[in-house]
C-alpha cells in the first residue's frame, strides 16, 4: 500500500525539488514528499490523491485551501507571518531535520493516529542496566546503538536522572523525554507525536533525556515498561536501545518487557556483591525468568579520550566499539 503524502509547493522550484529529495532519503519519515512546480498540476494531484500535508510559500495562503490538505503548513523565508492553529507557519532556511520536526510536532497537535500502514513490525526493546556503578554502562549503550545503526533504524532513550548526555552531544533542544512522558500521561504517545522530539547522531536515532529528574521519578515502573512498550509496537524502529541508568529495582519491570539485556559489571568484591544483591531481588519477587535474558559483560577500559566533540566516534572506533561488533558477531539482532 502507498505512504501518504506531503506535499511542498514553492515559489522557488529548486528549494521545494531539494526538500523533497533530502527528505525522501530519511527512511523513518512517515510520508512520500512530492515537490510541485505547478500550482495547477498540485491541484490536480489534490483531486485524486489525498495529500496529508502541504507545505507552501507563506504567501499563498488562499491557494492552499484549494488543495484541501489535512494540515498546511506556511514556509516564511523571516518576514513575521501570522501563525493559527489552522495555518502554522515554519521559517524555510533551516535544516530539512529542523524543518521535518516542527511540521510533525504540528502535525501531531491534530491528534491524528499513524495508521498502520506508516509503520512495520514491533520493534526489538534491548536494555542496558547494571546495578554496578562506574562500569561503562553509558557508553556501552551508545557504542551499541551506534554500530547497530549502520545496518538498521535504531533509536536511543536514556532514562538517566543527570546523563550528561546534552553535553556530550552538544545539543539542547526544546524537545525531550520529559516531553515523552507528558503525552504518555496525555494518553497519546504517537509515532507523529514522538517525531517531534528525535534528533540524529550520523545513523543514530534519539531522544534527549528528561530534563527534570523527578519527571522520572514520578513515573512507576509498570508505567515506564507500558510507555516503552508503546514506542517498541509503533514499529517505526527496528532496534530500541534504552539505558535504564540507575533505575534501581523498579528497573525488574523494564527489563521483563525487553527482548534482551545487556548488564556491564565489575571484577571487585564489592560490585560482585551488588550484582549478587539484585539477583536475590529479581527471584524473590518472581522474576526469576528474568535472569535467563541477562548477558553479563567485563567491558574493556578505554583509554582516555580527546575533545568531547568527537567522544560518540572514539566510542565506535576504539577498543569498546571491537568489543560490541565482536559481541554482536553472527547474532540475529535484526530477527530477534
Amino acid at each position: 500500500m502507498s505512504r501518504r503524502i506531503m506535499a511542498i509547493y514553492d515559489v522557488d522550484p529548486f528549494y521545494a525539488d531539494r526538500f523533497a529529495e533530502a527528505a525522501n532519503q530519511r527512511e523513518k519519515v512517515p510520508f512520500t514528499v512530492m515537490a510541485f512546480t505547478s500550482m495547477e498540476r498540485l491541484k490536480r494531484f489534490a483531486e485524486e490523491n489525498p495529500v496529508e500535508i502541504l507545505l507552501i510559500d507563506a504567501g499563498m495562503k488562499e491557494e492552499a485551501e484549494e488543495v484541501h490538505a489535512g494540515q498546511v503548513v506556511l514556509l516564511s523565508d523571516g518576514e513575521v507571518v501570522p501563525s493559527s492553529e489552522e495555518f502554522p507557519s515554519i521559517y524555510k532556511y533551516q535544516s530539512t531535520d529542523h524543518i521535518i520536526r516542527e511540521v510533525m510536532a504540528c502535525y501531531s497537535t491534530r491528534a491524528v493516529p499513524v495508521p498502520a500502514t506508516a509503520v512495520g513490525n514491533k520493534g526489538i526493546l534491548l536494555g542496558v542496566y547494571s546495578p554496578v556503578n562506574r562500569c561503562l554502562k553509558t557508553s556501552f549503550a551508545l557504542t551499541l546503538g551506534q554500530i547497530l545503526g549502520k545496518d538498521g533504524s535504531v533509536l536511543y532513550l536514556s532514562l538517566e536522572d543527570c546523563s550528561g548526555f546534552r553535553r556530550m552531544i552538544g545539543q539542547q533542544g526544546a524537545g525531550d523525554f520529559s516531553d515523552v512522558l507528558y503525552y504518555y500521561h496525555q494518553g497519546g504517545c504517537s509515532w507523529a507525536r514522538l517525531k517531534s522530539l528525535v534528533y540524529s547522531w550520523d545513523s543514530l536515532d534519539y531522544i534527549l533525556p528528561a530534563r527534570y529528574p523527578e519527571d522520572l521519578c514520578q513515573v512507576s515502573a509498570e508505567q515506564m515498561a507500558d510507555l516503552l512498550g508503546q514506542i517498541s509496537r509503533e514499529g517505526v524502529y527496528e532496534v530500541i536501545v534504552v539505558d535504564l541508568g540507575q533505575f534501581g529495582k523498579k528497573a525488574v519491570e523494564v527489563l521483563e518487557i525487553c527482548d534482551g539485556i545487556y548488564m556491564p559489571v565489575k571484577q571487585d568484591w564489592i560490585s560482585a556483591a551488588k550484582v549478587e544483591e539484585f539477583e536475590d531481588y529479581v527471584r524473590a519477587s518472581g522474576h526469576e525468568g528474568l535472569l535467563d535474558k541477562i548477558q553479563k559483560l567485563k567491558l574493556p577500559y578505554h583509554n582516555s579520550f580527546g575533545g568531547q566533540k568527537t567522544y560518540l566516534e572514539q566510542l565506535l572506533w576504539g577498543e569498546l566499539g571491537d568489543y560490541v561488533r565482536q559481541l554482536l558477531k553472527g547474532k540475529q539482532v535484526w530477527n530477534g
